[in-house]
């Protein structure tokens, strides 16, 4: 599901951190402040001041919920001691 204007203008004017989700491993996650974006892109402050570019087909959430796969579904620890 693509981010709405009405979510991206909540995320910039609140100055929230969000999580930007591109596939199924954490680690690729991009976590910053929403700055600026346009119809196909999303511009994301990172906690190291590098601003990159996004797509906005990826999953933006904030980024203090858990976390969510690009699929819907809530990410748990599949592996057990």
């Amino acid at each position: 599901m693509r981010v709405t204007e009405e979510q991206l203008d909540r995320f910039r004017q609140s100055g929230e951190q969000v999580r930007v989700v591109r596939d199924e491993l954490e680690a690729n996650d991009v976590l910053g402040i929403v700055v600026a974006w346009d119809d196909s892109s999303v511009m994301v402050r990172k906690p190291s001041r590098r601003v990159v570019k996004l797509s906005r087909d990826y999953l933006y959430r904030p980024a203090e919920e858990p976390r969510v796969g690009p699929l819907g579904l809530e990410q748990t620890n599949l592996h057990k001691e």
